[in-house]
């Protein structure tokens, strides 16, 4: 409440960033799906296509108060609106064809209007005509994250996975994997040196030293594609964790360095999407 949202804050480490992913937490239960897409949309454009979305449900009843909304507290309701809010911005992020950008000078023409498409999406509590009013994104579709056991994994490109052991967490990425998830990744709370343990969140937790750290993340790389750090303490355990543990990971063979210039969904192994209109005409066009 009263700081600046996390998509703002991604898109000013945009400019002064070039390989890593920015992938900001957006709530899916009160916020507008239609200004969802065009904020993401926009920082994909501003980190060149290395932008991202956690998509989360608001559990917090401030966040309803603040934006004027009545509070949503049956799962069921939790689950709908996040289901409705992705499939909203993933639809309009497909409203427009990567080609409908034209312009033509001769004819004075910006846009390729056959290009564009209304999206038509009801559901119980909003519709949303559309189209987008930002072009697709670099990256066609951004790399959307969700929680395993809250979001359907048909509509992720990767499923974040918790548990309070290493046990727990990887039956869990072997849940999300039977389910159809593209990538897993955990979740892990880190305390390193000094810092004091994370309070308890549900989440895989780790508190000790940086070579502790690296034995429990090879420890996880056979079950998961990646780990999601969450330090105790930003200001002391980010520069461990970039000064011993990340140049460790890199040397084993477990971390992979970003290529420069390269999109976060190239970086993940996740292939460009085509648009939804144009798989229609395609699939059409093979009847």
């Amino acid at each position: 409440m009263g700081r600046i949202d996390a998509v703002n804050r991604a898109a000013f480490v945009a400019a002064a960033t070039s390989t890593i992913g920015l992938v900001p937490v957006v709530g899916t239960t009160y916020a507008e799906p239609f200004h969802t897409s065009s904020q993401l949309a926009t920082l994909d454009y501003a980190s060149r296509g290395r932008g991202g979305w956690i998509a989360a449900r608001d559990t917090d009843p401030r966040v309803a108060s603040a934006l004027g909304r009545p509070e949503v507290t049956a799962p069921a309701d939790l689950a709908r609106e996040e289901r409705d809010a992705i499939t909203v911005v993933r639809d309009l992020w497909d409203s427009w064809e990567d080609d409908a950008v034209i312009r033509d000078h001769a004819t004075g023409r910006f846009v390729d209007r056959d290009r564009l498409h209304y999206i038509d999406f009801q559901c119980e509590t909003y519709s949303v005509k559309g189209p987008a009013i930002v072009p697709r994104p670099p990256q066609g579709q951004l790399v959307v994250f969700g929680s395993e056991g809250n979001t359907d994994p048909s509509l992720v490109d990767v499923v974040l996975v918790s548990g309070p052991t290493l046990e727990d967490t990887s039956a869990a990425a072997g849940r999300a994997k039977a389910g159809g998830a593209p990538l897993v990744f955990a979740e892990l709370d880190v305390a390193l040196g000094s810092s004091p343990p994370a309070p308890p969140s549900g989440r895989l937790s780790f508190a000790g030293d940086a070579t502790g750290l690296l034995e429990l993340l090879r420890a996880l790389d056979a079950h998961v594609d990646g780990v999601r750090l969450h330090p105790a303490v930003v200001d002391e355990d980010l520069p461990v964790l970039a000064r011993s543990v990340v140049p460790a990971l890199l040397r084993a063979g477990i971390a992979h360095r970003p290529v420069p210039g390269s999109t976060l969904r190239s970086t993940l192994g996740l292939d460009r999407p085509v648009t939804r209109f144009q798989a229609e005409r395609l699939e059409d066009s093979s009847r």
